[in-house]
């Protein structure tokens, strides 16, 4: 069954999804739009809700990022079997896009001032409140989310990537539970030899 994962030629919220499918060793074809040029009219109108990711398996396709990291994690062993379990996982991964969407603000931005100012309050205010808490969390869960390697790790390291490419910053030089889950997961047979092929990004 041949398996397509649809988004830009950068990290943003696909990679950890990239991640979890070369762990896996899963074979699937990386299908990337040029990110400079988005919106395709021709690609957006082909999308369910005209937005990357789309995952596709055979003839079934589906959208949302967090749902197809937490599919592809599925198939993986990455996902516990306890419903508490998963919901602390969700709970994680929803903390990591509130994060997220405060990135986005700043990558919406088009005037240069507004967009200066709102870096410098993001990486004052915005990195220490949501990065000190994920430390606290993976200190006590010896450094992961769950004491384990789940979808959540790898949704994480995406996420933390993607923000140092947008702002052209290391957000997680100051916080050492972060540094080391980074370091475990580029580490991951599979993950580790994609990041040593892979392209540098840039936006």
């Amino acid at each position: 069954m041949a398996k397509k994962l649809h988004y830009f030629d950068i990290n943003g919220v696909a990679e950890g999804i990239r991640y979890i499918l070369h762990y896996g060793k899963e074979k699937f074809e990386d299908v990337q739009y040029e990110y400079k040029n988005w919106p395709m009219k021709d690609v957006k109108d082909s999308l369910p809700y005209g937005q990357l990711p789309l995952y596709e398996e055979g003839n079934r396709s589906i959208n949302q990022s967090l749902a197809i990291a937490r599919y592809v994690g599925y198939l993986h062993n990455l996902v516990p079997s306890d419903p508490w379990e998963q919901a602390v996982l969700d709970a994680v991964v929803y903390n990591i896009y509130d994060f997220w969407q405060k990135v986005l603000v700043y990558i919406r931005e088009k005037d240069l001032s507004k967009k200066q100012a709102l870096k410098k309050e993001f990486l004052e205010d915005t990195v220490d409140y949501f990065f000190s808490r994920f430390e606290k969390e993976l200190q006590k869960n010896k450094g992961f989310f769950l004491g384990k390697l789940t979808w959540a790790d790898f949704v994480f390291v995406g996420i933390v990537e993607a923000t140092n490419l947008f702002l052209g910053e290391e957000i997680e030089r100051k916080y050492p539970n972060t540094v080391a889950l980074l370091n475990k997961i580029r580490s991951l047979p599979g993950v580790k030899e994609y990041i040593a092929k892979r392209k540098p990004y840039r936006i």
